[in-house]
């Protein structure tokens, strides 16, 4: 199997998110082996919590699986370039590689917006981007199409939340 076999894998579960009108991110965890033992996809809504990205719920379930807060060796797979916020957790917990779909050129952290393989910490990730990009940018883009003109007409900080 392949990065692109993993990386559809990763778009079934972005699908998932997007019929649960969440940002439609997925990710999955390999083990050492090439073994998937996590997967996820954004909660942020459902959860009510603004850390519930694909990629920590990923890490989390993959923690859990192997009883390690240490994922040395492991590979994660995720629809779109990680935030700073899951970079951090990516480092912490040691992922050896990380292969992502589209870029996100406002909030990417593994060099779209910053790279943060490059600020000297103790832990640097193998990264590969842009595998299934056109797909994974085409479920962002048809989901955010769809969300147009939706938002309540409010200012503040629950500005960005759909009306249910």
């Amino acid at each position: 199997m392949d990065d692109e076999y993993f990386m559809e894998l990763c778009l079934v579960e972005a699908m998932h998110a997007f019929e649960d009108e969440e940002v439609p991110v997925g990710a999955l965890i390999l083990d050492k082996k090439g073994k998937v033992i996590s997967i996820a996809h954004n909660l942020t809504r459902q959860k009510n919590s603004p850390t519930a990205h694909a990629e920590i719920l990923a890490i989390e379930g993959a923690s859990k699986a192997l009883n390690n807060f240490r994922l040395t060796g492991c590979t994660m797979f995720c629809s779109k370039e990680p935030c700073t916020m899951c970079a951090g957790a990516i480092i912490e917990a040691r992922i050896k590689r990380l292969v992502f779909g589209c870029f996100d050129k406002k909030a990417g952290a593994f060099g779209s917006v910053i790279d943060i393989n490059n600020i000297g910490l103790n832990h640097k990730v193998d990264v590969i981007g842009g595998i299934l990009k056109e797909q994974s940018e085409e479920i962002l883009k048809s989901f955010f199409k769809k969300r147009r003109g939706t938002e309540a007409v409010i200012t503040g900080p629950t500005r960005n939340r759909l009306s249910r």
